[in-house]
């Protein structure tokens, strides 16, 4: 997934996939946007993340069936790099 932290507009963008036109937004939570193509969260759009990201995450996860803590990597490594883009590549747990 790709990331980018947009210091002026403070919101992070993270891409889960390359499609580009979403059909529709999922207000996820009140900082939290997800663009939906097809039934599917393609995109995320984190507002304010200086208030926090862990509870707009969680929130978005858990209504999209989306792995929380490969979100929260995304958007740390989009912290840590302000105004560029970031590759993040989260591995499946492995089955116990």
């Amino acid at each position: 997934m790709r990331a980018r932290y947009d210091s002026d507009a403070n919101a992070i963008s993270i891409e889960l996939t390359k499609i580009e036109k979403a059909d529709r937004a999922d207000q996820a939570h009140k900082r939290a946007v997800v663009a939906i193509r097809g039934g599917q969260p393609i995109e995320l759009q984190l507002l304010y993340p200086d208030k926090g990201v862990a509870e707009p995450l969680a929130a978005v996860a858990a209504r999209h069936g989306l792995d929380r803590e490969a979100l929260a990597a995304a958007a740390a490594a989009a912290l840590a790099a302000p105004d560029r883009s970031v590759s993040v590549d989260v591995a499946l747990r492995p089955a116990a």
